[in-house]
């Protein structure tokens, strides 16, 4: 099974996030709705999803986002992903 292909702000959003001091693994090469990446920050942590502004969760990514028991977090900009781990 392939993976996705990575959304293009993902670059810039998962360097302002390890600017910021944030801890990021990418998960984009797991595909099947798994979240782009895990952001750690203050010993909590973060699945997030990366999207283009108006593109929606595929149908693997909804599936996976329903049957995971914590949160994820969808994000379209690297203000949204520092103010979800930074709470500001």
């Amino acid at each position: 099974m392939r993976a996705k292909a990575i959304d293009r702000n993902q670059p810039e959003i998962v360097s302002a996030l390890r600017k910021a001091g944030v801890s990021v693994q990418i998960l984009s090469a797991v595909g099947q709705g798994c979240p782009d990446i895990l952001a750690g920050y203050n010993e909590v942590s973060y699945p997030i999803e990366i999207k283009m502004p108006g593109c929606k969760l595929t149908d693997d990514q909804r599936v996976w986002h329903s049957e995971w028991k914590g949160k994820v977090w969808i994000v379209y900009s690297a203000e949204e992903a520092l103010r979800i781990v930074k709470h500001d």
